[in-house]
């Protein structure tokens, strides 16, 4: 067990109730899940059989390129089809392009796509739907979230039938990746010239699975598109996406065998998914974390040596097991973790409360320092990164106020604005990515406002660079000023949990959590025998 320094736990989980309004989690070691796999196996692929998976929340957005949610995406992932898609491994793969090329500047990309391409209705899909699809995600007006999300756009073309060229304000060396965005979807051109509301209730993809009925707050069904281009995939008939809002009813729909997988588990309930036979539970390393947002630009924050101090007072591993329930890693203040390419394995950090009791004098605080700290009640493991962190810094001479507020709140009155708060990030698909949403001075995000023109240059020259090894050492420089610096904490990365029935076979948990793959999946002989 890991305790933190100065507090042991009885006298931390005492302390904690003490938060208003906080609701506090049981204090979890089991790591049984550490030795789960993450993807599902059964011998060789076979076609056949409906797969019926549960989603958390409705799927209000049937429009794939205004998807905010994961089970948004997930449906816009079956009925939809990009330029391209990512993998496990964080790369780009042909999806509709089969093939693409850069100019040496990295400034202009040519993609060719696959010969015969349709979309589901069977009407022809060329490079004039490609070219109005990605106009319509960057046009303001439709305010997508791809617009500041699929790279540096400045002109899309058509060379011929088969051919987009892309031209990128700059040079850009991770755009065939960015184009894997979940919204970055292709409709046909009539719809993305035209009216664009007709995709609210209707959808017409060139995707794996085509709709076949939508209700919203209930279920979703879709069946094998027959004009897909990879005529061997998707292996099963159809898919029904149903909706749980409740976190226990989904879990127990899924051990009674109503439902074949969960897009996603909580914590909480995936020791006794563990425990359940015939249940595969799913767990996944992921980039998805918990932050401590410090407004550099504002007192006492200003200075580097507060930031520093406060770094100094937090016990990792402890995070993780109280905030993660143990289903995750420690961080060290940089967004970028093993999930990513790039990532740089930096010295592990240690408690030294008398470094950081010195570090406060320096700043000018000698008899420490009072700070109040605001989460949002969404997810809870907000508010328990504020509790631990109130009581790990307590010895280091910092006195916290942990405020807990509604997120709709929140959003509105803290978000960007408040100079101490705890944020919850997605992992993205390339370190540029979250570096630039979060962490450089023009970032969409810029909520810490650290603004170290060091780091914005070392990111702005690997997203320009194509050499691999160049690049590590740029982002490897970009981390060791997050590291250096503290401009947030980064002190805990979640696992992602999931869990299916083990007759699904071929499905591999995804580290960004926003890619399902359910083309690749099939269900084995032990599986019940449903149609669409």
């Amino acid at each position: 067990m890991c305790a933190m320094k100065g507090l042991n736990r009885r006298q931390f989980l005492a302390s904690s109730t003490l938060v208003t309004g906080a609701a506090l989690l049981p204090w979890s070691f089991t790591s049984r899940a550490a030795a789960v796999a993450v993807s599902t196996t059964g011998g060789t692929p076979h076609k056949g059989g409906v797969l019926r998976i549960s989603v958390d929340q409705a799927v209000t957005m049937l429009n794939p390129q205004q998807a905010r949610v994961n089970p948004e995406y997930l449906v816009a992932e079956l009925l939809y089809s990009g330029l391209t898609r990512l993998t496990q491994e964080m790369k780009a793969e042909a999806d509709l392009a089969q093939s693409w090329q850069s100019s040496t500047d990295l400034k202009q990309w040519t993609f060719t796509l696959r010969p015969g391409l349709r979309f589901s209705d069977g009407s022809p899909l060329t490079s004039a739907d490609v070219v109005a699809s990605l106009q319509a995600i960057l046009d303001p007006k439709n305010a997508s979230p791809g617009q500041h999300n699929i790279g540096p756009i400045k002109t899309v073309s058509a060379a011929d039938a088969s051919t987009v060229v892309i031209e990128t304000d700059v040079p850009y060396a991770d755009l065939p990746v960015m184009l894997t965005y979940p919204v970055a979807k292709v409709i046909p051109v009539s719809i993305a010239t035209g009216d664009l509301t007709r995709l609210n209730k209707e959808a017409l993809g060139a995707g794996p699975f085509k709709l076949v009925s939508y209700d919203p707050e209930r279920k979703i069904v879709v069946e094998r598109n027959p004009h897909y281009y990879d005529p061997q995939r998707p292996y099963i008939d159809g898919v029904e996406v149903v909706v749980y809002p409740d976190g226990i009813a989904e879990s127990s729909a899924l051990i009674a065998g109503d439902t074949d997988l969960m897009l996603s588990a909580q914590a909480s309930e995936f020791s006794r998914l563990t425990k359940s036979p015939d249940i595969q539970p799913l767990r996944v390393s992921s980039g998805q974390f918990l932050n401590i947002n410090m407004g550099c630009d504002q007192k006492p924050f200003n200075d580097p040596r507060v930031r520093q101090a406060l770094a100094l007072c937090v016990d990792r591993q402890a995070t993780v097991d109280f905030v993660a329930n143990g289903f995750g890693t420690a961080g060290e203040d940089n967004p970028v973790n093993s999930a990513y390419p790039y990532f740089a394995a930096l010295a592990k950090k240690a408690v030294d409360y008398s470094k950081a009791k010195a570090l406060l004098a320096q700043a000018g605080y000698p008899n420490g320092l009072d700070l109040k700290l605001i989460a949002s009640d969404k997810p809870s493991t907000r508010t328990q990164l504020g509790i631990a962190l109130r009581e790990m810094a307590k010895p280091g001479g910092f006195r916290i106020e942990v405020q807990t507020m509604a997120h709709s709140t929140y959003l509105d009155q803290v978000w960007k604005k408040n100079n101490f708060y705890v944020g919850f990030y997605n992992m993205q698909p390339t370190p540029d990515a979250v570096f630039s949403l979060l962490y450089t001075s023009s970032a969409a995000w810029n909520e810490t406002r650290w603004n170290n023109a060091d780091f914005d240059a070392a990111v702005s020259a690997a997203r320009e660079t194509a050499d691999p090894a160049q690049r590590a050492g740029l982002y490897g420089k970009a981390q060791q000023l997050m590291y250096d610096e503290v401009p947030s904490l980064i002190p805990t990365f979640f696992d992602l949990l999931a869990a299916s029935r083990d007759y699904v076979a071929g499905y591999h948990l995804h580290p960004r959590g926003a890619v399902f793959r359910l083309d690749h999946v099939w269900l084995t002989d032990k599986a019940p025998k449903r149609a669409v």
